[in-house]
């Protein structure tokens, strides 16, 4: 094999060996963290809700649909709930509007 298809062969491996432990890492990460609702501070929620659809849309502090992910087992600790109404539906828990 030329050495310039040896360079880039091997250029190409490497791309592709970093997309792969990225992608590891990337799954690793998701399962350490949960979303806890009723901890984020105002425009610091890390999804949209009902109301909004964006991350950073949040009005008030500590809304009850609102939600950050965190470390698992840590969101009892900071007064939240890691999860709307008992069960992670993926949707946001009922509250009266404010």
């Amino acid at each position: 094999m030329k050495p310039k298809n040896m360079l880039l062969h091997s250029a190409i491996a490497s791309l592709l060996a970093l997309g792969i432990a990225q992608a590891a890492a990337g799954a690793d990460d998701a399962n350490s963290k949960e979303k806890c609702y009723g901890i984020a501070k105002a425009g610091q929620n890390d999804c949209g809700t009902a109301r909004h659809s964006c991350a950073g849309k949040a009005t008030r502090d500590n809304a009850p649909d609102e939600w950050k992910y965190v470390p698992k087992g840590t969101c009892e600790k900071m007064g939240g709930k890691a999860s709307p109404g008992g069960g992670d539906s993926g949707k946001a828990p009922k509250y009266h509007a404010y």
